[in-house]
């Protein structure tokens, strides 16, 4: 890839998980003050759950935008596989269980574990990101 797509693509998702590290902030600031005591405590529980994965996952798409957009060797298709897998974890786990507190539709719970899966994804990928980073540094010893 490209240095400006690079730098252009690493921008685009530093973006993107900052505003949903910001929306974490506000998802969470209303469930302290304006879900909680319209939630009973299970349903409060799965709240709390589906914010902290949201920040968990946001903060990693602003790892992998500054991957994206650094000069390191790293396998750019995989930073952005796992670009798109946190972004889809967090709209498919987080997503439907925000739904499932507010509506109470218990079929929801069958798209959560695909949120799960694209995150593990995402974080398989990260790891693969790397595998070509020490072939310069064999390649130049």
């Amino acid at each position: 890839m490209s240095d400006v797509l690079a730098k252009s693509s690493g921008r685009s998702i530093i973006m993107l998980g900052a505003a949903l590290a910001f929306l974490g902030v506000v998802a969470g600031a209303f469930g302290a003050h304006g879900a909680k005591p319209l939630l009973n405590s299970d349903l409060f529980g799965v709240y709390q759950t589906a914010v902290q994965y949201q920040f968990f996952h946001s903060i990693a798409l602003l790892l992998v935008g500054v991957m994206v957009a650094s000069a390191l060797r790293l396998n750019t298709r995989c930073l952005m596989v796992a670009a798109a897998s946190f972004l889809l974890g967090i709209v498919l786990f987080s997503g439907s269980l925000y739904l499932y507190v507010f509506t109470g539709l218990k079929a929801l719970g069958m798209i959560t574990p695909f949120g799960g899966l694209s995150f593990l994804v995402g974080w398989l990928m990260l790891g693969l990101s790397a595998r070509s980073m020490g072939d310069d540094i064999e390649r130049n010893s």
